[in-house]
């Protein structure tokens, strides 16, 4: 299912404007609600297609809100300060964004930027459940026929947004040791998005299934993605990887914000607390103070690795950054992953700690913090994360080339 877009704006919303600020306290309105109720966010994401927030990367002169990486980012630490659920569905709509952006063929390019400027949102369909080790190995197939075009057919699962959007890029193999992909409409025939995501969180995200059965793919619609195991060096997996650690940092701002309002409105204390209110316990103000630097040092991480990430993406040239600065911002993002995952989870449980047993009650749906960061952090082992970079570091090894790492 997608969103119908209405009154589409020609002016897309910009970052640090009131009008991305009330966008934002927009979307905001109810979150948590949504996420306890299991309401799926379509309204808040039309809302945002049609403020043009799918544009926030594409260059001013070409329609869009000319964001840098660091902007891009903060912007989408706000966002899913406001709801996470929102900020990641729209995790692969940007990536694929970043795709148009750095495109070194000028037909392609143009239509992937005419999907994107006309407020239509991209999904997609990359990882399947099946006995491949998770990379590029697919069950999925593109084949080709004899009248032109192809013929897509395979099961997908973890389509985190497709349910939200207009199309859906789809990776999927097309010959002995190569892969393709393709973007296609949500509605074609032979495509189905279920909403079957039953994971502990980030519960809306339609992080459910697309079934391809008999799907046709026009010339223009495929691309060529070569040998699995031989990659290009790119700066695209420390973008895609790293967006799951700001959606994390949204999250911890969202449980600073749930700690102070939990204390403030605290009518009681302990018999034996050091004072009679919560908010004037010096022992809870701590906690509070704890939550707010995590979620500062998060921040200031994430942030940090975005520079990395401008750096590659300034070196672009034909399409393919310079190897050096995209190993630094791979190595930047895996760091800023290993970094935040040692105190998230934590962090999101101090808020039980302000609040008391009253605070587990399922009507504030506070548990919903820890969940979601929780989830979101399981995209990508840590452990893997981190020895690969002390292989990096004493060995010199490269990293992983697939968006996976």
């Amino acid at each position: 299912m997608s969103t119908q877009t209405p009154d589409r704006t020609s002016t897309p919303v910009r970052p640090g404007t009131p009008e991305l600020t009330a966008l934002l306290d927009r979307i905001s309105v109810d979150a948590d609600v949504r996420d306890r109720d299991r309401v799926a966010p379509f309204e808040q994401i039309a809302w945002a297609k049609q403020a043009g927030l799918g544009r926030l990367r594409v260059p001013v002169a070409e329609g869009g809100g000319g964001a840098s990486v660091r902007e891009f980012f903060q912007t989408l630490i706000a966002l899913a300060e406001a709801d996470s659920n929102v900020a990641h569905i729209l995790r692969t709509h940007y990536w694929f964004v970043e795709q148009q952006l750095v495109a070194t063929d000028p037909d392609a390019r143009a239509r992937g930027l005419a999907i994107i400027t006309s407020d239509q949102l991209v999904g997609n369909g990359f990882s399947e459940q099946s006995k491949h080790a998770v990379g590029l190995h697919f069950d999925t197939t593109l084949t080709p026929r004899p009248e032109g075009g192809y013929v897509l057919d395979g099961e997908k699962f973890y389509s985190t947004g497709t349910l939200y959007c207009d199309h859906t890029q789809i990776w999927a193999k097309s010959g002995p040791q190569r892969i393709a992909g393709a973007v296609i409409p949500v509605d074609r025939a032979g495509v189905t998005v279920e909403d079957d995501w039953d994971g502990f969180g980030q519960r809306l995200t339609g992080t459910g299934t697309t079934r391809l059965e008999g799907v046709e793919v026009r010339e223009e619609e495929f691309f060529d993605l070569g040998d699995p195991d031989d990659q290009p060096v790119g700066y695209m997996g420390a973008f895609l990887q790293l967006y799951l650690q700001a959606v994390t940092v949204g999250i911890l701002r969202s449980v600073r914000n749930d700690a102070v309002a939990l204390v403030q409105r605290r009518a009681r204390n302990f018999s034996h607390a050091k004072a009679g209110s919560a908010s004037e316990d010096r022992q809870v103000l701590q906690v509070v103070g704890e939550i707010s630097a995590d979620a500062f040092a998060a921040e200031a991480i994430v942030l940090a690795a975005a520079d990395a990430i401008q750096a590659a993406y300034d070196s672009v040239v034909d399409g393919a950054p310079d190897e050096r600065l995209a190993e630094a911002a791979q190595l930047a993002a895996a760091q800023a992953k290993v970094a935040i995952d040692r105190f998230s989870y934590a962090t999101a449980a101090k808020l039980f700690d302000v609040g008391g047993a009253s605070a587990t009650q399922k009507v504030h749906n506070l548990d919903r913090h820890w969940r979601n960061a929780r989830v979101a952090s399981t995209h990508n082992p840590t452990f893997l994360k981190a020895s690969a970079i002390g292989d990096h570091h004493v060995n010199g090894a490269g990293f992983p080339g697939n968006a996976y790492f």
